[in-house]
């Protein structure tokens, strides 16, 4: 039988800009022909990301890390191994691998790698050290991807392969990756996270700012800078979901480091908050409503509850109104598709959300702490 964790949270942000696009603007979207604020999903995923290993909920040893620098890694866990010049074995090692590093140190494009998996590749550099050491005769300039993985013996290009895989990072797990010239080391995703959007619609507003000379003589007038600075304010809905079966398969069976992850998850997907312009608006406003549903028949994004507008009133907040939208949309999507056995718990810090739809929580841990065993129970560990 199929199992999904769903997440539901109402969220509102004061003054800000979390997530610009290419004009510096708040990003924005239309939907039931209306602009509604919006926030990436990847500009979330990042946020809970290092909202995760900043909680340090998993071991540091299936934590991941985004980024071209594997080579500047891989140079530091040498160096503490004894080698503080690696530079072509760890290249050679990594062309093995099916990975090139550029001229500038860095790789073709963004990696995303379990702490396992540069661990491995630090761990077979050190091990096969004067293999890869062997000098390789060449004519002139830099080798290849191809010829330096040919330089490498055949049971180190296997050895490099194999690393790959991973290495249950809980991260890699959740969110998944994908290589488009290395399609054997891809992830699929155990976790869908969509674009946040308001509940309401906006329209943009600007800040136009000065700033003074704390040095200006007293002849000096004005300003000795201004500018503007776009933002909004609004309630979002966001929504995401976890396949835990398929989280189970990503980190290689195990159960226990699969639990950990949906614990860190619930936490983090409460607790991150995007960072982009906070030095100016500081938004950092938790959720005020947090719903957790175990689906047996399929997911169920409930944005629609927000097609229409949600309209202020003078004598509701625009959170609570929005909780209890979502909650009509829930009652009508479940009584059409859903299972009997789809159970929820909840945060409601709006009291809009009715009593009688699942188990109400006082604190986030609560949340976690039933999130875990019922997934715990459901996955019959």
């Amino acid at each position: 039988m199929s199992l999904f964790i769903e997440f539901h949270l109402i969220q509102n942000f004061a003054p800000s800009n979390l997530n610009r696009d290419d004009t510096g603007a708040p990003k924005d979207a239309i939907f039931g022909g209306q602009r509604r604020a919006r926030v990436s999903s990847q500009c979330f995923k990042r946020a809970i990301r290092l909202k995760s290993a900043e909680l340090g909920t998993i071991p540091s040893e299936f934590g991941s890390v985004r980024t071209l620098k594997l080579k500047t890694l891989l140079q530091q866990r040498l160096t503490e191994l004894g080698h503080p010049e690696a530079g072509t074995q760890i290249e050679t090692a990594l062309a093995a691998a099916g990975l090139k590093v550029k001229d500038d140190g860095k790789t073709e494009y963004l990696l995303f790698l379990g702490q396992g998996e540069i661990e491995g590749f630090a761990e077979l550099i050190h091990t096969h050290w004067d293999a890869l050491s062997a000098p390789v005769s060449e004519e002139g300039g830099k080798k290849t991807k191809k010829q330096a993985k040919a330089s490498a013996p055949p049971e180190i290009v296997k050895a490099a392969k194999s690393i790959l895989d991973g290495q249950k990072a809980v991260d890699v797990a959740l969110f998944g990756r994908m290589l488009a010239d290395l399609p054997a080391v891809n992830q699929h995703a155990a976790c869908q996270v969509a674009h946040a959007i308001s509940t309401h619609r906006v329209e943009r507003e600007f800040d136009y700012f000065t700033a003074v000379d704390d040095e200006g003589g007293i002849d000096e007038t004005g300003a000795g800078m201004i500018g503007q600075v776009e933002f909004n304010s609004a309630t979002f809905y966001r929504y995401a979901v976890i396949d835990p079966r398929k989280l189970v398969d990503n980190l290689k069976g195990d159960h226990e480091l699969a639990l950990k992850g949906i614990a860190a998850f619930t936490e983090a997907m409460a607790r991150a908050i995007p960072t982009g312009k906070q030095n100016t608006f500081a938004a950092h406003n938790p959720p005020s409503f947090i719903g957790v549903v175990f689906r047996h028949a399929s997911p169920f994004n409930l944005a629609n509850a927000f097609e229409k507008p949600v309209w202020p009133r003078l004598d509701r907040e625009l959170t609570s109104l929005s909780v209890e939208k979502l909650a009509e949309q829930e009652t009508a999507i479940a009584g059409a598709f859903g299972d009997g056995q789809d159970t929820w718990g909840y945060l409601d810090l709006t009291s809009a959300w009715p009593e009688s739809k699942g188990m109400p929580h006082r604190t986030l841990q609560s949340l976690t702490d039933w999130v875990v065993e019922t997934a715990r129970e459901r996955l019959g560990v």
